[in-house]
């Protein structure tokens, strides 16, 4: 085993659903010993400069390995991003949203790992109605909808992975996964099969979101038309948090609820009960 904690770099460019809490979703009680973690970002910006300087931010770091986190992984920025990274000796997982799968044949063939999320919906980015309170609005509720559908699980659980093979001194295999709705909604691990249903439900709702953001903000160019197709996504994306808040309502009403804390050694644990001990499974 590893007598120094894995060094985890993440390298986030834009803001996606995944991002905001990256790094808290594998240390969610700050006592973790197995790993050390480095967040360096662009900010807003994710153009091929902001995203060169981010990168090489990160380097004096010197991370065993590196999540880049972006909207559009086949954008500029991002490639350049992960391309320096890569040079320099890093492995790296690419974490990004449905139109990133059209690079991901491309990533595969240069060794990049990557987890494209179909549900991680765009934005609404028209400045006639994206301000700062819609804009935390909005993240708020695509949080909570890939918390509870499985997104969050399966980030956990796949980088956790290459976490465990860094610790046993082994070659770590990346994931190479695009998330649809079966494979989110296996990880959250529903007793109930409407629970299940309505995060079903609430997954897809979000893949439609960005249909929507998509033609508000590029395809469309009158006013009279975006504003309320970019307003409608928004709505949509509240509703599947509805959704989804029901869904996990219905399982604390059944004491069903599946929690999966790490331990300190970085061991994911888990239980069901409320009042059970959270054990490795």
């Amino acid at each position: 085993m590893s007598p120094t904690p894995v060094k985890v770099g993440i390298l986030k460019l834009g803001c996606v659903g995944t991002a905001p809490l990256l790094e808290y979703l594998l240390d969610e009680r700050a006592d973790r010993g197995d790993i050390k973690v480095r967040v360096v970002g662009s900010g807003a910006k994710l153009d091929p400069e902001e995203a060169e300087d981010a990168a090489k931010g990160m380097l004096n770091f010197k991370p065993d390995f590196a999540i880049v986190v972006s909207p559009n992984a086949a954008l500029p920025g991002p490639t350049k991003a992960r391309e320096i990274l890569k040079e320099a000796g890093i492995p790296v997982i690419v974490v990004s949203d449905l139109p990133a799968k059209r690079a991901t044949k491309d990533m595969e063939a240069k060794g990049f790992g990557y987890i494209v999320v179909e549900a991680d919906a765009m934005i609404g980015a028209r400045r006639e109605f994206l301000d700062p309170v819609e804009m935390a609005c909005f993240n708020a509720d695509i949080i909570k909808v890939l918390a509870v559908t499985g997104v969050y699980n399966l980030l956990v659980k796949n980088i956790d992975s290459v976490i465990q093979a860094f610790k046993e001194g082994k070659q770590p295999e990346l994931p190479k996964i695009v998330v649809d709705r079966a494979k989110a909604i296996k990880e959250a691990e529903f007793q109930n099969p409407y629970a299940s249903a309505k995060a079903m439900a609430a997954f897809e709702a979000a893949k439609k979101v960005a249909d929507l953001t998509v033609e508000g903000c590029f395809k469309i160019q009158d006013r009279e038309v975006y504003i309320p197709i970019v307003a409608s996504a928004h709505e949509l994306m509240g509703y599947a948090k509805k959704l989804v808040e029901e869904a996990r309502e219905i399982e604390k009403q059944g004491d069903t609820l599946v929690r999966k804390p790490h331990a300190k050694d970085g061991t994911l644990l888990a239980k069901v009960r409320l009042m059970e001990k959270p054990e490795k499974k």
